[in-house]
């Protein structure tokens, strides 16, 4: 059986783990749906399918996904692309009527998603338990639990703690956060080798000065926040890889390979055993 004939997934969220997600459902066969905000909080942008929304149109890894209507999903579906649509309120949860939900917003906690959404409802990470907000929960926290499938309970609480990576220094961060309100304006590229102390952005606007987001190490730039995006501060706008592998910025990571694992596995079991 072509698993098309299950009907279109809808996967809330368009950032980096939903796009791993997506391109492992994409690939496994299925079709998929994606919806996103207008202005996507989105920093790994070169290997997420929310950079549809800013230029009608991107790939990862291959897999296309377009920026449409919701009047226009059947069409960019029949061509084997995934359709993205800026539907913060996920009205296409009533209008398609998806057999699976994938809430991978990563809010870190429930921003609208019921248990009465689709026969099944599944959800990344904190800020759900299943048997109230879904149906499965798939662990997003780095370590042995990643990318596991939770039929009961909840995921590990948020502990506000990016992952560390290799060669990250003990007292730095990776992630990047805005110093002030306002919009990143670039200095660098995503996929840039930089030394520490370079100048990678600037965050203002109006008549306020503008402030400086130096590189607190070596590293790539493994993901920037759109320019169009107006930022708070403290925001997360950045992401610094010390790795130094700049193909690592345009492919999908270990950490969404393995929750998109997770949501396959849950449809997967769903599908083809009824459970």
């Amino acid at each position: 059986m072509n698993a098309r004939e299950f009907g279109p997934i809808l996967v809330k969220g368009a950032g980096d783990l939903a796009s791993g997600v997506a391109l492992r459902l994409h690939r496994a066969g299925f079709a998929v749906v994606m919806t996103e905000l207008p202005y996507p909080l989105t920093v790994r942008r070169m290997a997420a399918f929310a950079q549809a929304i800013f230029d009608g149109v991107t790939q990862v890894e291959g897999v296309e996904a377009r920026r449409c209507t919701a009047d226009e999903v059947s069409v960019v579906l029949a061509r084997g692309v995934i359709p993205l649509v800026v539907d913060p309120a996920a009205t296409l949860v009533k209008r398609l009527r998806p057999a699976v939900l994938v809430d991978a917003i990563m809010a870190k906690q429930n921003t609208g998603t019921r248990l009465e959404d689709a026969p099944l409802v599944v959800a990344l990470g904190p800020g759900f338990t299943v048997g109230v907000d879904c149906h499965a929960v798939i662990e997003t926290d780095r370590g042995h639990e990643l990318g596991r499938v939770l039929r009961q309970g909840s995921a590990a609480p948020d502990t506000g703690l990016p992952g560390a990576l290799p060669g990250l220094p003990p007292t730095a961060s990776r992630v990047l956060r805005a110093p002030q309100a306002g919009y990143v304006t670039p200095h660098c590229a995503i996929g840039d080798t930089v030394a520490a102390g370079t100048l990678l952005a600037t965050v203002g606007e109006g008549e306020a000065a503008p402030a400086p987001v130096l590189a607190p190490f070596a590293g790539v730039v493994r993901g920037l926040i759109h320019p169009s995006v107006r930022v708070e501060a403290g925001m997360k706008i950045g992401d610094l890889d010390p790795r130094a592998r700049p193909a690592y910025c345009f492919t999908v990571s270990d950490k969404a390979l393995a929750v998109g694992g997770g949501v396959l596995e849950v449809v997967c079991a769903y599908f083809l055993r009824g459970a």
